[in-house]
């Protein structure tokens, strides 16, 4: 009997394929991880280079403006990164769909930041720590300024991690078909 591996491979991704919960599961507890270990070694690196040694009343606003350009990038790098791998690891656990495994990933993170955020409008500033603590910045500005650089900032974050989370799901996808493709050769 000879098996035609375009058709058993239909038959499978018929039987198997489509999003598994349990898999993006796991994809967007490996881009959490991911991204604290990246964000907590550029801390690091930021830190030994001595960024955080001045007060922020004392640095050149030009220079100011430069830092926070060059860390915004470093955080859509982080963050493509973390969501490449857990897309990644939710298309290895699926086998099939990749870019839907992906899709998931970041869609279970957007899940919980929604339900992250109203929790804290509902609790209010009760439960601000920060601002108990009085530490973060304060930056005075204007607040129109402020929506419209975090609105852009917001949809950086948004593209650059569906982006990352469905190229992961795609790259941890194509293992199988080279396992497949291996498994077929006579």
């Amino acid at each position: 009997m000879v098996i035609d591996p375009v058709d058993a491979r239909e038959r499978q991704r018929e039987q198997f394929g489509g999003l598994k919960l349990g898999a993006a599961l796991f994809g967007w507890l490996v881009a959490v991880g991911i991204g604290v270990l990246l964000t907590a070694v550029m801390s690091a690196a930021g830190g030994a280079m001595g960024l955080s040694q001045t007060a922020p009343s004392q640095v050149d606003p030009a220079q100011a403006q430069t830092i926070g350009i060059v860390s915004g990038v470093v955080l859509l790098v982080i963050l493509f990164l973390a969501y490449f791998a857990g897309g990644y690891v939710a298309g290895r656990l699926a086998r099939f769909d990749g870019a839907r495994q992906g899709l998931g990933v970041w869609l279970i993170a957007l899940a919980v930041a929604l339900v992250l955020a109203a929790t804290g409008a509902l609790l209010g500033a009760q439960y601000n720590v920060f601002d108990r603590l009085q530490i973060g910045p304060r930056i005075p500005t204007d607040v129109a300024t402020l929506t419209t650089a975090g609105l852009i900032a917001l949809l950086a974050i948004v593209l650059v991690t569906l982006i990352g989370a469905i190229l992961g799901g795609m790259a941890g996808e194509r293992f199988h078909r080279k396992v497949d493709r291996a498994g077929y050769r006579v």
